[in-house]
């Protein structure tokens, strides 16, 4: 996958064919916010998307908290859905940058028409 913020290799849920072509996707993360595990304060207060070695994806966007044990990181426009494993501490508020490092293999890529 290549954007405007970053690229990562991930899962292609698309027809084969797609491949190399320009989508637009919903991204699929099966990896809960584990707070001083894999997700961090951002170094950087611009969105990414990276890769790191051992075969991780960084995300790089502001974070939202729901009131249901979930959450929301916006990267560049688009909402990527997490499960928090843990309370956040009392500094991740609303809007806080933060990195969430996450397995290659748990993340998945769906096209989808506009």
């Amino acid at each position: 996958m290549r954007s405007e913020v970053g690229a990562a290799a991930a899962f292609w849920c698309g027809e084969p064919t797609g491949v190399g072509r320009e989508h637009h996707v919903e991204w699929t993360v099966e990896e809960d916010v584990v707070w001083g595990g894999n997700t961090r304060p951002a170094t950087s207060f611009s969105p990414g998307v990276d890769e790191e070695e051992g075969g991780r994806i960084v995300f790089r966007g502001r974070l939202g908290l729901a009131g249901d044990g979930g959450a929301m990181l916006e990267v560049a426009g688009t909402h990527i859905l997490f499960d928090l494993a843990d309370l956040p501490p009392s500094t991740a508020v609303d809007g806080t940058w933060v990195e969430i490092s996450v397995e290659r293999n748990t993340v998945s890529l769906w096209p989808y028409l506009l």
